[in-house]
């Protein structure tokens, strides 16, 4: 996911989308316990996206866009 398409996203939309990278991050983590896991660029992938998210959040937050 792109910085621009982050920045296109409302607060819910960004709120949903953080839910689903973190259920398919803590899914990666449990894979690769169980030696399970093929694509592992995969955890770096959903990791900076998460980061990506969490920083538009706070840059919403801190311009008052954010509906939170």
């Amino acid at each position: 996911m792109k910085a621009s398409d982050v920045r296109a996203l409302t607060p819910d939309q960004l709120r949903e989308e953080l839910e689903k990278l973190k259920k398919e991050q803590f899914n990666l983590r449990f894979q690769k316990a169980t030696g399970q896991l093929e694509n592992t660029a995969r955890v770096r992938q959903v990791r900076r996206d998460i980061a990506r998210i969490q920083t538009e959040v706070r840059a919403q937050r801190a311009t008052g866009n954010a509906n939170a």
